[in-house]
């Protein structure tokens, strides 16, 4: 369950903070919505609520750039409400819902229908719009009319614009607009819809494979757009070293391009497929071990500017199927932060890996990847020293356990399912307490899951 606090002050003591400044041992007040206190030690106002986050960090809360909410059309899976609380627990203060529900988000009424949805959720629900209508890659959506009612970016995430005219077209209107477009990097001739990653392990299971160039492609035509028309654009979930090789070298050339990836394309690789169950299969494809290295130098040269979740729930009775006919996608804004820090940090700082040469990423550039950086990708950094704990600042907030080890349990997740790839995974470091807008809408998170 979530707990709400209602104190009129909130004082997190004893935690080391990390943001866009750096880190620094500090306690904070917060009272109404706002910090209005950061200093080495400050006084317990009378009356209170204290958190206490001594060994812990206090980080500015998360912006996820994609996620998946389902509703409309398809609640039995998530909604938006089940997919906030799930936001919250996972610390994040903001999400982008992707437009491939049913209907699609390519109207002025679908979006005044979600702003409804969305006003009193445990976070900001930010929409994005389709590139097209109803995500068919024929016409675009009426961006213009879209963008007036808040929509920050515009995707066909699901399925990759195949058209090179229509793209150029969106890229043009997205230019003039001022907006920004995502590409689901996939071209679907060379993908031909097969489930897995082409390789060893789909010769080995006996299951189609896609391979690596059904994304490179696309990428790599979407950056001569770029170059053509001198735009920008953003890539969704990159997967591959040469779709990442393509945006370093396009990155080193000044394109206006920016990329995310996946905590699943971070840690997990196509060999998890060996046991057929549905929930690892995902789009884009889990791919080789040799991919899963290009993501995480991807995020250590800065080429990946954000970690996204891709969370995409599927009811039981949807991914219960064989894996060749079960729909793709993976939960994920429950233990994004947890399997970075994990993957990223942890295994290297605390020695917990067999392989002494794992290069390790600093709390600090890991923090930037899942805020400051998707809230600028996403035009989220509208309020007032966005990323920053400092006096004047929104009071969005979480305090991470650097030190829990903890399991994934699947029963326990706040979403609606529970198609968890990290289900019994290892896990170092959990987020103990969320505030939202000065409220306290996650408290140890761990008594309640």
């Amino acid at each position: 369950m979530i707990l709400l606090s209602k104190a009129e002050e909130i004082i997190i003591k004893g935690a080391t903070l990390v943001d866009a400044a750096g880190e620094r041992r500090m306690d904070v007040l917060v009272r109404g919505e706002t910090i209005v206190a950061v200093a080495e030690s400050v006084e317990v106002p009378i009356g209170a609520r204290i958190v206490d986050g001594a060994n812990g960090y206090l980080l500015p809360a998360f912006v996820d750039l994609h996620t998946h909410l389902r509703e409309p059309g398809g609640e039995r899976s998530e909604t938006v409400e089940s997919g906030s609380r799930a936001a919250a627990i996972g610390g994040y203060r903001a999400v982008v819902a992707m437009p491939n529900t049913s209907p699609t988000i390519d109207s002025v009424e679908i979006v005044r229908h979600l702003h409804d949805l969305a006003r009193n959720t445990l976070c900001e629900v930010a929409l994005s719009g389709s590139i097209t209508i109803g995500r068919l890659g024929e016409k675009l959506t009426p961006m213009a009319d879209l963008a007036e009612f808040g929509i920050c970016l515009f995707t066909d995430d699901g399925r990759g614009v195949q058209s090179d005219a229509l793209m150029r077209e969106a890229l043009i209107v997205a230019s003039r607009l001022g907006l920004t477009l995502g590409q689901h990097c996939e071209n679907e001739e060379h993908a031909k819809g097969a489930p897995m990653h082409e390789g060893v392990w789909s010769s080995k299971l006996g299951l189609a494979g896609q391979p690596s160039s059904a994304e490179e492609v696309m990428v790599e035509r979407d950056l001569e757009l770029v170059r053509e028309l001198g735009a920008s654009m953003h890539f969704l979930h990159l997967s591959t070293i040469g779709a990442i090789d393509l945006v370093r070298r396009a990155k080193r050339e000044g394109l206006s391009i920016t990329a995310e990836a996946t905590p699943h394309h971070l840690s997990l690789s196509d060999a998890e497929i060996a046991s057929y169950n549905p929930v690892f299969k995902v789009n884009p494809p889990l791919r080789t071990a040799a991919d899963v290295n290009g993501v995480r130098a991807g995020i250590l040269d800065g080429t990946i500017d954000a970690i996204a979740t891709d969370h995409a729930p599927h009811s039981p009775e949807l991914k219960d199927e064989p894996f060749d006919c079960a729909p793709p996608g993976m939960i994920g804004l429950e233990t994004a932060f947890a399997v970075a820090y994990t993957e990223l940090v942890a295994k290297a700082h605390l020695r917990i890996t067999d392989d002494p040469t794992l290069p390790a990423l600093s709390m600090l550039d890991l923090v930037r990847l899942f805020t400051l950086s998707p809230a600028r990708i996403a035009r989220l950094d509208r309020h007032e020293h966005c990323g920053e704990i400092v006096v004047g600042a929104r009071a969005d907030l979480v305090v991470f356990d650097p030190t829990e080890r903890w399991k994934v349990e699947e029963s326990s997740t706040a979403s609606r399912s529970h198609n968890t790839p990290f289900a019994q995974l290892d896990l170092v470091g959990r987020v103990r307490h969320t505030l939202y807008r000065g409220e306290l809408v996650v408290t140890d998170a761990d008594a309640q899951r």
